[in-house]
């Protein structure tokens, strides 16, 4: 690990963390936000401003000393040719654990829409209310975030009965205690990339933590949809591993848990957000001719029939009751299969189908409508967990 620890800082009660990749760009105006945050509601602590960083060749380690901030300042970062987000994560976790740290913010590089406010509302539920982990709550397009919206969040619902609305949203906040307790865990090779999200917000509802949310309004930032390949591989492969991995825990859940939620739970108008539509489609169909064996012999008999019907006449139409099914078989040949990372592949034609249905069924309805049908097929999740704890019983 690459450490520049210009302020000498050996100790700090609030940490805030900018994980960042070619973030030159818009650093400063983060590093800018959290600094008036932690000057206006955090005066009497002791304070540090984080970059963990891959060793950007944008300058994003000089963009961040030039911020114009009065809050002490270290730049972490992975060596030369180690990337991803999860190993910036754990570079995070060992240096607040060094500093003895009691509450850490984490707030993603590309945000346009943090406030100093964020910051407060973050830090708050740790430092005076007793939790270990507060997730955010945003007002977001309904096409932003989809891995969210049609996998991690329906999954920690169905099987966890946890209403955890963003589960991988990029921003968080964790005690002291929880940074140990990630850094003791097994870190497979998707954790140290974007796996890294949904394996802290599982430990943290598996593991005894208590855990609130924290709302924050719309978030407008960088959306992801170029890095959606490997994006999607290394978050559901954290995912199925971790739930799998703690299936004692959840196997007997009878009922949602409400999560507590602190800050703006006003709806506003999201991001503007587009997709693209005709190459969505045509991957989706492309990948289900690709993979077509594995999933005929993944899918219930009946499943797969319903879907290659779909995908051979090209009209997609991938529902609720569908989807909800398909992910649970695949979810289980996953656990029989000892984590066959070809069932993580298969299972992307399966998504982008259920996307493109999602959309052709949304596009006339207005951001809340669409949120409250992300709502529905949570619920939806949960009515039929019971089709997948059967398959363990058989």
């Amino acid at each position: 690990m690459i450490k520049v620890n210009p302020y000498e800082v050996a100790s700090a009660d609030i940490v805030v963390g900018i994980p960042s990749y070619n973030e030159a760009g818009n650093i400063a105006f983060v590093v800018d936000q959290i600094n008036k945050g932690l000057l206006n509601y955090f005066p009497h602590y002791k304070t540090v401003v984080i970059n963990v960083d891959n060793n950007s060749p944008d300058n994003t380690k000089e963009a961040f000393f030039n911020a114009s901030n009065s809050i002490p300042k270290i730049y972490l970062s992975t060596p030369e040719g180690i990337k991803g987000k999860g190993n910036n994560f754990y570079n995070l976790f060992k240096e607040a654990v060094s500093l003895g740290a009691k509450v850490v913010v984490v707030v993603d590089a590309d945000l346009t829409s943090i406030t100093a406010e964020w910051i407060k509302e973050f830090a708050d539920p740790i430092l005076n209310k007793g939790f270990d982990f507060a997730s955010p709550k945003y007002s977001r397009n309904e096409y932003d975030g989809n891995i969210t919206n049609h996998v991690c969040y329906p999954l920690l619902y169905g099987l966890l009965g946890r209403d955890m609305r963003q589960p991988i949203g990029g921003d968080f906040a964790f005690s002291g205690k929880l940074a140990k307790h990630f850094l003791l865990q097994q870190w497979s090779k998707t954790t140290g990339q974007y796996g890294i999200d949904i394996f802290m917000s599982l430990n943290a509802l598996l593991c005894g933590f208590k855990n609130c949310q924290v709302g924050l309004g719309a978030k407008v930032h960088i959306p992801s949809v170029p890095k959606l390949g490997p994006m999607f591989t290394q978050i559901v492969s954290t995912l199925f591993s971790t739930l799998l991995s703690h299936k004692s825990k959840w196997m007997h859940v009878y009922s949602v848990e409400e999560t507590p939620q602190f800050g703006d739970d006003r709806f506003v108008k999201p991001q503007n957000f587009s997709i693209d539509y005709k190459g969505m489609k045509a991957t989706a169909i492309y990948q289900f001719q690709i993979n077509n064996d594995i999933i005929s012999e993944t899918l219930e008999s009946g499943i797969y029939k319903r879907l290659s019907q779909m995908f051979e006449s090209g009209k997609l139409n991938i529902g609720v009751d569908l989807w909800t099914r398909a992910i649970y078989d695949i979810l289980y040949a996953y656990d029989i299969s000892d984590g066959d990372p070809d069932l993580i592949e298969a299972m992307k034609s399966l998504y982008f189908g259920r996307l493109v249905s999602f959309y052709r069924r949304t596009m006339e309805m207005g951001h809340k409508e669409c949120e409250d049908e992300i709502q529905r097929q949570a619920r939806y999740f949960f009515k039929m967990r019971k089709y997948f704890v059967k398959k363990y019983e058989g």
